[in-house]
């Protein structure tokens, strides 16, 4: 919602400030729509031609995204701390082996069937599952840094193609100007066509060409650039969840006491996002 909110603040005031101190909008939205028709159609060519059918559906899907806001929730944040303690606590006390079905049967388990999010999220169900299996094979025997190792591979492994619209839209948001440029200069050759006409069209055609390189800029800087700083924040948030659980999981390998394990996870939350630990150990002991 904000950032809709953001354009709509800034395309007012851009264009009602232009207004208020006495410019003629006229001319300017007679040429808008001949100059996006450049600017737009050769954005979307270099888009085209510099990526797969694969990240332009993720560059479509990050448009969304930014709009929609994280996907995690707070409770998805205090769910994942919670299910990942209580795998970790079971490993614990009752050994790799009572985890077995759990990591290989995720669908059919009854402890995380209450947590059916987080379930339904393919990307936390493997790093958990996956992190688990490692230490059911190994009978628990493995190194608690070639865990944590692994885990951050596969975090990172995650997050490259979730970053990956973000780059583009930049990348795209630092074309914009040379694109708005380009709009202007044919503008002005089609301008040097028409030299003998009187000056006052000369003029309309000059500032009609000058309106591409405006839209550039303003579309660079005001609009897809900050777009794609928000996706990058989204992602940021939307990563802290696997970091939760990958503090909870190597806190307790290292024989950490749970409490202490938990608030590991639950320390490096955002204020938006963390809860009180009482209510997270109170949400434990009643699991």
């Amino acid at each position: 919602m904000l950032p809709a909110i953001g354009i709509v603040i800034l395309i007012v005031m851009v264009f009602g400030g232009f207004a208020i101190t006495g410019g003629a909008l006229g001319p300017v939205m007679h040429a808008v729509p001949h100059e996006m028709l450049i600017i737009g159609g050769a954005a979307i060519g270099a888009l085209v031609a510099g990526n797969s059918m694969h990240e332009l559906k993720a560059i479509g899907a990050g448009f969304v995204k930014v709009f929609k806001g994280p996907r995690y929730t707070k409770q998805d944040h205090i769910d994942a701390i919670a299910l990942t303690g209580r795998f970790m606590r079971k490993f614990k006390l009752e050994g790799p082996v009572a985890l077995e079905a759990h990591a290989e049967f995720p669908m059919e388990s009854a402890i995380f069937a209450e947590y059916p999010r987080l379930l339904s999220d393919k990307a936390l169900r493997e790093l958990i599952c996956d992190t688990l299996m490692l230490n059911i094979v190994s009978s628990g025997t493995l190194e608690v840094h070639a865990v944590e190792e692994v885990m951050d591979n596969a975090i990172k492994s995650h997050f490259h193609h979730m970053d990956e619209p973000a780059h583009a839209l930049q990348n795209l948001a630092d074309a914009l100007p040379a694109l708005g440029i380009v709009a202007a200069v044919l503008g002005v050759v089609k301008t040097m066509g028409s030299i003998d006409e009187p000056p006052a069209v000369l003029g309309g055609m000059i500032g009609s060409a000058l309106v591409g390189t405006f839209l550039g800029v303003l579309l660079a800087y005001g609009i897809v650039g900050p777009l794609s700083g928000k996706l990058a924040k989204i992602n940021q948030q939307d990563q802290q969840i696997f970091h939760s659980i990958k503090q909870v999981m190597i806190a307790s390998l290292h024989g950490w006491p749970h409490a202490l394990a938990v608030e590991s996870a639950r320390s490096g939350l955002p204020d938006a996002l963390r809860p009180p630990l009482t209510d997270l150990l109170d949400t434990l002991k009643a699991a």
